[in-house]
């Protein structure tokens, strides 16, 4: 039976079609398909693709389910492992009354032998139970991480707005670990409940008032126990929180360092992450007391039981009630019983960071994209003019169009409608409340659902309505989302370096000769990330390109973006990190690389602004003026002031536009 990796749709079918994910998922945000014919799941491994996201408890129930064979296997191995120490006892105590009393070395030999098999089946069910565990906490680990990647896929540029980048991370890394041991924790649960049963059982048939005792004194412990687990949880909410906020802070600071560095901000954001750090410190120190709390009740409890029982076994002994034998029995019992309910007291704590754990999952598997697949879909032409008409650009096919715009946001929210990308414009509503109990705090969790709800509304009626692009007659919003991110590519600031070798960079789904993936490196103008890098195409590049220049960074980005090929590419500010030299190389490059195909860019460089077939002067997000370099420095003194920003641009007066 095949368990590792766990099945995840989409996840692995792109890969084993041998082409990746649709064009354009440098910028992920199509609503893939979902496979039926799960061929993972008929293999063993559960299939991740359908989380149930209706509440915490149902999301591990669920998570149980994918695996339920592996966890029956384990807990009747656990229950196995567990038996030694339940049923030993009663061994040891027939060895004295029926052997060492009776003076019969062939019955002590007898119950030896009884008492070697148990410990034997006790070494291989450990070992077993140790081997399952791992493999269980491996499918359950990934299998979350492959679900967190499948969402991310799904949502894009969307999920950010929705979930903080630091939740969904936090997702990934901690609370697959601990959806990883849940198994675990159930195995064990199943075996000290099941070692308890047969303690009481053994008790019960000798002594019934014994076995009353052993009945009554867990779930006792347990019941008194309960005050402390509901705090416990809350503290734990508070330090998953802050521990994502913290994360999303180290993003933030990673992701801008460079400019920091630029402006003089490292000290700034230094102290904002201390600050933040010790909160998450606070957080975690408030958690862990009362967890200490929680075992020490645990400890407590056990060892009054254990003294309990024994006081009690010995005052039948001294009645005659109880043979030595089995007052020895009834101890090995309550020495062992210790366990069983210090597990008891652990698997609920697991359990609870389990629900504080899928609570932040569920806030992020229950997203679903906005975009929904048309009613009567209809193709994009493989040709023809991209317009959009609410700032009426329009970019002709097989031409280099560059949309100069004195506001950048301007024309990055144009090549986002290009692209059919929603507008970011707002911030993601918190999933926790700090510092409000009872009433209020459901009140303001109340507020912050419908707040999420309303902006998941406003992005659904976005998505759905005519969308007001259109390449050649047909409508983006009337096409499907895969086939728009094929056909249109956009590739921004946003876009990342992932780790791996540079021929993963550049050709991720594999389907480059070397010569295409050399002709995109060269327009590019990265040949020198190649030679530098030892290994060549088979160099490793670190997690966002840590290493790298930010220029080479943004080649790299660059080179990717031209190795997908797609009809329609859409560059946003494609050489604001390079020098004057190598913008000029990339200038002339990329229009002779793109000849044929429809290109759109965003800049303010003359050094492009040169090779472009047209260009359109963007006002107040309306197209203003239209023609080629040289003519609208000529007639638009709007263009001369947007691309001049401290330039000297030597323009012959005679060529000069005078307005009558």
């Amino acid at each position: 039976m095949q368990t590792f990796p766990p099945y995840v749709a989409d996840f692995q079918d792109t890969v084993a079609r041998g082409h990746g994910a649709p064009s354009g998922s440098a910028r992920p945000g199509s609503a893939l398909a979902v496979r039926s014919d799960a061929p993972g799941a008929r293999r063993g491994r559960g299939d991740f693709s359908s989380p149930d996201t209706r509440s915490p408890v149902r999301f591990l129930l669920w998570l149980l389910h994918q695996q339920r064979a592996m966890v029956v296997v384990l807990s009747l191995v656990t229950v196995a492992q567990w038996l030694p120490g339940a049923v030993g006892p009663f061994v040891i105590g027939r060895v004295i009354d029926d052997g060492i009393t009776a003076r019969d070395v062939s019955v002590v030999g007898w119950w030896c032998l009884v008492l070697l098999g148990l410990v034997v089946i006790g070494a291989v069910a450990g070992v077993l139970s140790h081997t399952l565990i791992v493999q269980a906490w491996l499918v359950a680990m990934y299998g979350t991480i492959k679900m967190v990647t499948r969402k991310v896929t799904q949502m894009g540029h969307i999920l950010p707005q929705r979930t903080p980048t630091g939740e969904v991370l936090s997702v990934a890394s901690g609370d697959s670990d601990q959806f990883g041991g849940l198994n675990e924790t159930v195995a064990n649960l199943a075996g000290a409940v099941m070692a308890y049963l047969v303690i009481a059982g053994l008790v019960l048939s000798t002594s019934w008032q014994l076995g009353v005792v052993v009945l009554v004194a867990a779930p006792l412990i347990m019941v008194m126990a309960l005050p402390l687990l509901r705090p416990l949880q809350r503290r734990q909410v508070a330090e998953r929180s802050r521990s994502s906020d913290l994360t999303s802070l180290a993003t933030d600071i990673v992701a801008g360092l460079r400019i920091l560095r630029g402006i003089g901000g490292e000290q700034t954001f230094a102290r904002n992450y201390a600050a933040q750090s010790q909160l998450t410190r606070q957080a975690g120190l408030s958690a862990g007391r009362w967890q200490a709390a929680v075992d020490a009740t645990s400890v407590l409890f056990s060892g009054l039981f254990l003294v309990a029982l024994t006081w009690l076994g010995a005052r039948q002994v001294v009645t005659g009630r109880l043979s030595v034998g089995e007052l020895v029995s009834f101890f090995g019992y309550a020495v062992f019983m210790v366990w069983p309910i210090q597990t008891f007291f652990q698997s609920a704590q697991k359990l609870v960071r389990c629900l504080v754990s899928a609570r932040k999952a569920v806030a992020v598997f229950e997203q679903q994209p906005p975009w929904q697949t048309p009613a009567e879909p209809l193709q994009l032409p493989a040709k023809g003019p991209l317009h959009d008409s609410v700032s009426g650009f329009t970019a002709h096919p097989g031409e280099l169009t560059i949309i100069v715009s004195a506001l950048p946001d301007d024309s990055a929210a144009l090549a986002d409608r290009l692209g059919r990308y929603l507008p970011a414009e707002y911030e993601p509503v918190p999933l926790d409340v700090e510092g409000v109990k009872g009433r209020a705090a459901r009140a303001a969790r109340a507020r912050q659902r419908a707040e999420r709800e309303r902006l998941v509304e406003r992005d659904r009626r976005l998505a759905e309505r005519r969308w007001g692009v259109s390449l050649g007659p047909v409508d983006l919003g009337d096409v499907p989302m895969g086939e728009v991110r094929r056909k249109i590519l956009v590739s921004d600031a946003a876009s990342q370096v992932f780790a791996g070798t540079l021929q993963s960079l550049v050709d991720p789904h594999g389907r480059l000769t070397r010569e295409q993936a050399e002709a995109a490196l060269h327009t590019a103008a990265a040949e020198d990330v190649f030679e530098s890098l030892p290994g060549g195409w088979q160099g490793r590049i670190d997690e966002r390109g840590r290493g790298l220049s930010g220029g080479q960074r943004q080649r790299l980005v660059l080179a990717r973006a031209l190795a997908l090929d797609p009809d329609v590419l859409v560059l946003v500010e494609p050489t604001s990190a390079v020098d004057a030299h190598t913008e000029a190389m990339i200038a002339g490059r990329l229009a002779e690389h793109r000849r044929g195909r429809t290109t759109v860019a965003t800049t303010v460089s003359p050094l492009l602004l040169h090779h472009a077939d047209r260009i359109a002067l963007l006002s107040a997000g309306t197209v203003t003026a239209t023609g080629t370099h040289e003519e609208l420095l000529r007639t638009s003194a709007d263009y001369r002031q947007v691309v001049a920003r401290g330039q000297e641009i030597d323009i012959p007066a005679s060529d000069v536009a005078v307005p009558r």
